[in-house]
């Protein structure tokens, strides 16, 4: 263990997103040392992608929101099989968390008096996202970015944690390495929070950039912690398809909850023929009414119409375009029209800044003049590790999951403006707790043995004179998962998809690359790799026993949602080489949970 360069810790934070921001500023708050880990540079995360919004009951806007309508939004959005108590700390806590990010130099857009401007959004009641025009995302990292250098935690950038050890049954600590010079590490911690986000780039299609490798899921998976409902894949309903080097590329939410309408190519509303019956109260179901609401909207006018179906969830809009397309009423480039060129252009550039320079720049769309075209995109995975409501804290002893990588709040189906206010409410719990542990705790002993094959592991690629290049293995994993797991799915494709998940992990095993360590983006892309397709196995093995459609997870071969899945998460760990996946009965909704569920349908 002497020849490693080695760091100690009470906590170590592994990913440095809007969720290990937090729960790094948190634990050096509590007085515990702390080592944040970065794949990527500080700064550089998927939060910034999250442009339209912090979902936040402050009621700066509408004086009846308020954190019982949130919970509720959040638990009908995510189908009921949300962790309720998740639901509503999340709920509670979120317009404190919004306050504090505002007391260290947040500056987030204002109402006419100087409150917090908020916004309307999918499948949310009222308008509840505070922002900072479609930039939010990028405001909330600098300010968590900044808090983190103030408070003196190590950061240690372009560092890539490959695997995770246990001694004694709790967590023991880390091996890394330095992705410019290839140099192992280890990091001696006693608690660990890990914030690794999704996996999006186990698709062909997604907005999500190069680090989502599914890194911290298949790594707790790897030392015996649960993973949950990893069949609850979203696709984004709007991401560019045009022109390709942009395909995927995120198109805000913000668009249509400021008034862009979705088309095909006949002019048609057409999402005024999606609308399920769980919202038909809350969803205008013709044109004048959709159109007073933009009225409203336009106007800056107290709301009295109801939203237009354009608002509605993500998995449900998501669906609608791609039927769309496969009926033949898409646009050019298989996609549809989002088309906000009817509102005033100076309301566009002021409130969309960054989607009319993305347009303009990427693909010579003026989105004041012309309609955008845009279809479906792997965005976001609701499912990832079990987790523990109030603590965050999973089934390993000392080990903790916040963020995307954490299962539970969304459910089936993520809200829009979620995912940013999960970050920040349970980035500080699992912050909280983790310095808790790690105060308290001895040190664990790596053992010897684990790390020495982690290393003969890690550098196997060298060693090998011939195989197949992780590039090509990549794009044969990315077309599986489109192919055969991707936003509609099926018995007889999910099997074929599972029997050749398990061809690509045979293969990947072969995998050669040239060259050294020194900066070798094929040696990184071959780490990644197994992780991906663990994680990528887990969704399939899952997406085939949920047998029902409900949220992200859409059977063609069972197109309604069933009773019976209502009151399970699928929990998925490690057999040998294969994931074990079991069905677990659902938290028990609260007295009070049940009495506000009660009213809400009224």
């Amino acid at each position: 263990m002497d020849k490693y360069e080695t760091h100690p810790y009470d906590v170590i934070v592994i990913g440095a997103g809007g969720a290990g921001l937090r729960a790094a500023i948190e634990a050096k708050s509590q007085g515990a040392s702390v080592g944040l880990i970065c794949k990527s540079l500080l700064g550089k995360a998927h939060t910034v992608m999250a442009e339209g919004g912090i979902a936040a009951a402050m009621a700066n806007i509408d004086p009846s929101d308020d954190w019982k309508t949130h919970c509720a939004d959040t638990l009908r959005g995510g189908v009921y099989v949300n962790n309720w108590r998740m639901a509503q700390l999340h709920a509670q806590e979120a317009p404190e968390r919004v306050r504090e990010l505002e007391q260290w130099g947040a500056l987030f857009d204002r109402t006419a008096d100087g409150r917090i401007l908020q916004r309307a959004f999918g499948g949310h009641k009222y308008r509840r996202l505070v922002h900072v025009g479609d930039r939010t995302g990028l405001e909330l990292i600098r300010t968590l970015q900044e808090r983190t250098v103030q408070l003196g935690v190590d950061v240690y950038m372009e560092c890539t944690v490959t695997n995770l050890f246990k001694e004694d049954g709790r967590f023991a600590g880390a091996l890394a390495y330095w992705r410019e010079s290839g140099r192992l590490m280890i990091f001696q911690a006693k608690a660990a929070v890990i914030a690794t986000g999704g996996s999006g780039k186990a698709y062909k299609i997604t907005s999500n950039s190069w680090e989502y490798a599914g890194n911290g899921h298949a790594m707790v998976y790897d030392i015996g912690a649960e993973l949950m409902d990893m069949e609850f894949v979203q696709f984004h309903p709007t991401g560019m398809v045009w022109p390709p080097g942009v395909r995927g590329l995120l198109v805000t939410e913000s668009v249509r909850g400021d008034g862009g309408l979705l088309k095909n190519n006949k002019g048609e509303r057409f999402m005024f023929k999606h609308i399920p019956e769980r919202y038909k109260g809350q969803i205008s179901d013709t044109e004048a009414e959709a159109e007073k609401w933009l009225t409203e909207i336009r106007e800056a006018r107290p709301i009295t119409a109801r939203k237009p179906p354009e608002l509605l969830p993500r998995d449900i809009v998501a669906r609608a375009i791609y039927n769309e397309v496969k009926e033949g009423r898409g646009s050019e480039h298989d996609g549809v029209y989002l088309d906000i060129s009817h509102m005033p252009a100076e309301y566009v550039k002021r409130k969309l800044p960054s989607m009319y320079m993305q347009f303009k720049e990427l693909a010579d769309v003026d989105i004041t003049k012309q309609a955008m075209e845009i279809g479906p995109t792997m965005h976001y995975m609701m499912g990832g590790i079990r987790v523990n409501a109030d603590s965050q804290a999973t089934n390993v002893p000392g080990l903790y999951a916040a963020g995307e990588c954490a299962a539970g709040l969304h459910g089936a189906n993520r809200l829009g403006g979620n995912s940013l206010s999960d970050l920040i409410v349970f980035g500080r719990r699992a912050g909280l707790y983790a310095a808790e542990y790690g105060k308290k705790t001895p040190e664990a002993k790596i053992p010897d043995a684990a790390v020495d094959r982690a290393e003969k592991e890690l550098f196997a690629p060298f060693d090998r004179k011939s195989g197949p290049s992780p590039y090509e293995v990549h794009r044969e994993l990315q077309e599986v998962m489109t192919t055969y797991v991707g936003i509609f799915r099926s018995e007889s494709d999910l099997n074929t998809g599972i029997q050749k998940l398990q061809q690509l992990r045979e293969k990947a095993k072969t995998i050669s690359v040239e060259g050294n360590r020194q900066y070798n983006p094929g040696w990184h892309l071959a780490k990644d790799l197994d992780t991906m397709i663990t994680v990528s196995e887990v969704i399939a093995r899952g997406a085939l026993l949920r047998k029902e459609s409900r949220g992200g997870h859409a059977r063609t071969d069972f197109p309604k949602m069933e009773d019976a899945f209502s009151k399970v998460n699928f929990v998925a760990v490690k057999d040998g080489d294969k994931p074990k996946v079991e069905p677990k009965p659902l938290p028990e909704w609260s007295d009070e949970i049940k009495k506000l569920m009660a009213e809400e349908k009224k």
